[in-house]
């Protein structure tokens, strides 16, 4: 009779965030690109929930639609920054943001099928940089090689078009910092843990403005920082910025160990 009632107060209890993310793999399969597998999408969202235990004290919702977001613009979670699950506190609660990566971006940039490449790079003290504008735009970074790069002063995205043209924009640090300080994930998650990377993707957006792009990196760039609560078609989500800021306690851990643990996951499999 004990064990009756034992298993019965267990059907009692909702189900863990891991398995809503395992129970919505149908869905995921429905929008992933053809080359992505729904199920390692959700052994790489299960990584990143066990290595972030913040996200379990989150809105489910809110966590399964960040999930949604990414598998629907193509972009896996964590490890490879192409997009992360940010934990963000708020008035009422704990929500998961949806913050897209560098490497996402230039990912869903390409897909426009007008560049033949685009790229961002951080300069440091050290290396030799130069740049001109007006009829004659031009610009040079030689990287110092072999040594101490000192700290970051400029951030720059360039880009080369079918057509010929090589658009590009140069941020300042303080430039980059201060989009930072207007950013609610500014002061924790990939801000915190990959700076570069993050610089980088702030200067790729304010390229964005002179490219021909995707439909799917401006839905990427719309959703940057947003709560979802749904999982439906993306065409239909209108983005629910949250109010409030991310806790400290929210840092995701470091993508070096992230990666060790998917990849692991990947062998096992």
């Amino acid at each position: 009779m004990t064990t009756d009632v034992a298993r019965a107060d267990d059907r009692d209890q909702p189900p863990t965030l891991g398995q809503l993310i395992k129970n919505m793999q149908p869905e995921i399969a429905k929008v992933l690109p053809n080359q992505m597998s729904p199920e390692r999408m959700a052994r790489i969202a299960a990584t990143v929930v066990r290595q972030t235990p913040q996200l379990a004290r989150c809105e489910p919702l809110t966590v399964l639609g960040a999930l949604m977001t990414a598998s629907q613009l193509g972009l896996e979670p964590g490890p490879i920054g192409e997009a992360y699950l940010v934990p963000f506190n708020t008035k009422t609660g704990m929500v998961c943001q949806f913050i897209a990566g560098y490497r996402g971006l230039i990912k869903l940039a390409r897909n426009s099928g007008q560049l033949v490449d685009i790229w961002a790079e951080v300069v440091y003290e050290a290396d030799e940089f130069s740049v001109s504008y007006g009829l004659h735009r031009d610009l040079v970074h030689v990287p110092k090689i072999g040594a101490e790069r000192g700290e970051p002063i400029y951030v720059y995205a360039a880009a080369e078009l079918k057509d010929g043209g090589r658009p590009f924009v140069v941020l300042t640090y303080a430039e980059v910092e201060a989009i930072r300080a207007r950013s609610r994930a500014g002061k924790n998650g990939p801000w915190v843990t990959d700076w570069a990377a993050m610089a980088k993707k702030t200067v790729i957006k304010q390229l964005a403005k002179w490219l021909p792009l995707s439909a799917e990196f401006n839905t990427a760039a719309v959703l940057d920082g947003s709560a979802r609560t749904d999982i439906g078609p993306l065409v239909d989500v209108q983005p629910s910025f949250v109010d409030g800021e991310v806790t400290d306690e929210a840092e995701p851990p470091a993508a070096e160990a992230l990666r060790d643990e998917a990849e692991a996951q990947e062998q096992a499999s």
